[in-house]
């Protein structure tokens, strides 16, 4: 039976050390609880109510009009399952005012009567959607109003049709975030498609049908059927449920990173959760050990320290429930636009109880060890003046097997993918393996460094010190650092190569879509001749005869091999471009055959496993084509160049359906007045402003930066808690010494110094550790992944070094004040009884 008075005294008398244990709880779930919350309020509104976001039950996807297969298809599910149907164009274009100046790129819907299937697209006016989207009329996103200074009422030209704008949208269920797109949102009706004339031939859009069934749960079934006669790797069948968006895959990477934090904050939470309890526990040694010379058992001693863990954990797990609240309700501040106000829909009970239940297990797991401790101390220690016990190495090692097990189900949990969150969570032991290698060796060349200076050596003592728990101080330190630098020299680097060094003669201006016939027009529109880039758009079937699987392709959070190409030809070389691999972009002679020749850009060869001699099997305007790979090409400057993926030769792809597509250098001031010159000639020719895009683009990385390393300080806020525990667990310890130096003549001032001198050594190994696996890490991502240069960024290593130290030096001098301020009387007269 429990002693509710002994666990309430013993709770009284915690102190430092169990308020340093709540506050591990709370910290350990409070970002996982904000996260499981969002991610909640995530599914709820778009993933679970994917019909609204997708339109449909059934979609059909096509970058072509849809063959005649599978209209027929369409056609008999119509009337043998009564199912309704939307048919959808999407492109992006550039408007105009009918009589005023200006023009701004926007991505256009136009929709078929009916359109949308579910939910509603809702209007300033509160009028229904249907009744004012007619022909003649356009309902425009409220920002092409404000950017071209126009009213409803005003007409604008939309490739060669004048449409009324006769209404904004309030609400667009198909777009619930808006950063996914180059421009605002246009609706249009089909019956003008004709008259915009904007589907021309290889113009950029897609053709969707959309089908809400009767019964949706036969929406895979029937997605089954359609998909056996929609053409392979051009048309797409899927159901609402399983469809691919921008919207999924932004927030599906946005959470992957964020709960990787959130994990790593809880891991080192854990550990600060151990130092500390195992700290609380050293204080109630005598405790214990009077307790078992007057016959209490380890029974009852284990069940009641138990019972004081598991109130101060659910102190704690509350706290922490709590404060993940108060996290979640600054996230539309955080985010900002990235974020709608709609997605959050508030906190369920469910949430609740998930996060007080992580945060009870998470207690649980990490408290097991210290708590067994409790079994190794001897009521003859107290003759001995000698509380300290070992436990065995086996249930060491067997309690940190259970924790890699909790923390690969959270992992599998929060990722909601079994090998995605195996993967993930073995790079993340690998990722602390690796630091604590690292830290394990400077630590023993510390500890066989010759010191002169009494202090200093005192200090270097110090470190080493049974139970300072110095290498978790560091491990944990410079892990949370490494992953903070990283981001900010990923964020700098990012922003130098794409933002704030933009290249002089890198193109702002591109212009897609044109046509073969407009070349002298465009030119004369432009003010100068340009290269012009021909683009046939097409699919890669096979490589080597193994197909391609589009499902797992499209699973690729980079690029991937399942979508649509662009294609093109010359005979030469660009100037950014050298050859890796073969001789020359294509063979010098070749005897005619089936088989063309093809040069690959090394980026998609990668993705792929694509070497030279490999056949592939490319699908154009619906036609097979098989090209040998004769050589592999590399880029010298940024992707702000133009670049393809596969080049062919002039004779290959010269007769094939094919627009061209310009990258234009132009004065900033002059490219507006260039974009309506070239909509006013060729109302077709879609222009993207570079420039503009980029500046967005910037704000965007600078945004996501903050987010990420919002969460990233909960790590470094863990490593100090680790450090007030390690302080804390070898109180008695300090105290001793403290005396000793005292009694042999030494100020406190001297006392004072160690402790200085020990932190600042804590602080600078870690900041060392983490700027060495920060630098290695983001040179990797640069140069692998983003294929920039990478720039080191010294001012922040040593704003960085210098914060981590004095932070350090700070919490170690207040967590040690009441030790330094002991007198030498006072531990002799606790000595002697």
């Amino acid at each position: 039976m429990i002693q509710v008075r002994f666990v309430l005294r013993e709770l009284r008398y915690g102190g430092a050390q169990a308020l340093t244990f709540i506050l591990c709880v709370a910290l350990s779930i409070a970002t996982l609880t904000a996260l499981n919350s969002f991610r909640s309020d995530v599914h709820r509104s778009l993933l679970n109510d994917a019909q609204k976001l997708h339109g449909g039950d059934v979609i059909i996807h096509s970058h072509y009009p849809i063959s005649e297969p599978l209209e027929q298809a369409v056609r008999d599910i119509q009337s043998r399952a009564g199912a309704d149907l939307a048919r959808v164009y999407g492109f992006n274009s550039v408007v105009r005012p009918e009589v005023a100046d200006g023009s701004l790129f926007v991505n256009i819907m136009a929709v078929a009567p009916g359109y949308p299937l579910y939910g509603s697209v809702d209007l300033a006016s509160g009028r229904p959607f249907g009744e004012v989207l007619q022909a003649g009329a356009v309902v425009v996103a409220p920002e092409v109003l404000s950017r071209l200074s126009l009213r409803i009422g005003d007409r604008l030209r939309i490739g060669t049709a004048v449409l009324t704008i006769v209404d904004t949208i309030d609400y667009d269920p198909s777009r619930p975030v808006s950063i996914f797109s180059l421009g605002p949102r246009i609706f249009t009706s089909t019956g003008d498609l004709e008259q915009m004339g904007l589907l021309g031939v290889g113009s950029r859009s897609h053709y969707e049908i959309l089908l809400r069934l009767p019964e949706p749960e036969q929406a895979r079934k029937i997605a089954e059927t359609l998909s056996r006669v929609a053409t392979a790797g051009q048309e797409r069948v899927e159901t609402a449920t399983t469809a691919r968006s921008q919207v999924k895959r932004f927030f599906d990477n946005m959470l992957f990173f964020l709960s990787f934090i959130s994990i790593f904050t809880l891991l080192l939470s854990g550990i600060g959760m151990q130092s500390s309890l195992s700290a609380l526990l050293r204080q109630k040694q005598y405790t214990i050990a009077i307790g078992k010379t007057v016959g209490a058992t380890y029974r009852f001693l284990l069940l009641h320290y138990l019972a004081l863990t598991m109130l101060l954990g659910l102190i704690g797990a509350i706290a922490g429930v709590l404060a993940g609240l108060i996290i979640k309700s600054t996230f539309p501040l955080l985010f900002g636009e990235i974020i709608p106000a709609e997605l959050m829909l508030g906190v369920t009970i469910g949430d609740l109880v998930e996060g007080m239940l992580i945060g009870l297990l998470v207690v649980v797991l990490f408290s097991s060890l210290p708590l067994y401790r409790i079994a190794a101390i001897r009521p003859v220690a107290l003759l001995r003046l000698d509380l300290t016990g070992n436990v065995g190495k086996p249930a060491t090692y067997l309690l940190a097997a259970l924790v890699v097990v909790f923390l690969a189900l959270l992992v599998v949990r929060q990722l909601e993918d079994v090998q995605t969150g195996l993967v993930f969570m073995l790079g993340c032991l690998g990722f602390i393996a690796i630091i604590f290698l690292l830290t394990s060796l400077v630590l023993r060349l510390l500890r066989a460094l010759p010191v002169g200076n009494l202090a200093m050596r005192q200090a270097f003592r110090s470190l080493f010190r049974p139970g300072n728990a110095t290498r978790s101080i560091i491990v944990t330190l410079a892990s949370a650092l490494s992953v903070l630098l990283t981001i900010f020299l990923l964020e700098f680097n990012l922003v130098a190569s794409f933002i704030t060094s933009y290249p002089k003669d890198a193109p702002n201006l591109f212009s897609l879509d044109i046509q073969r016939g407009q070349q002298e027009a465009f030119f004369a529109a432009v003010g100068k001749e340009a290269e012009l880039f021909p683009v046939v758009r097409g699919r890669l079937l096979s490589i080597n005869g193994e197909a391609i699987d589009y499902e797992r392709e499209n699973q690729r959070r980079s690029d991937s091999l399942a979508r649509e190409f662009n294609l093109t030809y010359r005979d030469t070389l660009l100037d950014d471009e050298i050859i890796v691999r073969g001789e020359r972009l294509f063979e010098a002679s070749r005897p005619a055959s089936d088989v063309v020749e093809v040069s690959v850009l090394d980026t998609i060869a990668e993705i792929g496993d694509i070497d030279l001699g490999d056949r592939l099997v490319f699908s154009i305007q619906g036609l097979p084509m098989t090209a040998e790979v004769t050589s592999i090409r590399s880029r010298t400057k940024s992707k702000l160049y133009p670049f393809f993926y596969f080049v062919f030769a002039e004779e290959v792809l010269a007769a094939a359906p094919h627009t061209f597509f310009a990258a234009l250098h132009l004065e900033r001031d002059a490219i507006d007045e260039t974009i309506t010159r070239i909509v006013t000639a060729l109302p077709n020719v879609s222009t993207l402003n570079v420039a503009d895009t980029v500046v967005r683009l910037g704000e965007l990385i600078d945004r996501l930066a903050r987010v990420i390393t919002f969460f990233s300080l909960f790590s470094i806020v863990a490593g100090c808690l680790i450090l007030i525990g390690s302080v804390l667990a070898t109180r008695l310890e300090r105290i001793r010494d403290c005396a000793y130096y005292k009694i042999v003549g030494g100020t406190t001032r001297f006392v004072l110094s160690i402790t200085v001198y020990e932190n600042l050594l804590l602080g600078m190994t870690s900041s060392i550790l983490a700027a060495a696996v920060a630098i290695v890490s983001s040179w990797l991502i640069c140069s692998a992944w983003f294929n920039i240069a990478f720039r080191l960024h010294g001012g922040a290593l040593v704003i960085m070094a210098l914060t981590t130290c004095a932070a350090v030096v700070g919490i170690g001098l207040i967590s040690s004040l009441s030790i330094v301020r002991q007198k030498p009387v006072t531990f002799l007269y606790r000595q002697n009884g």
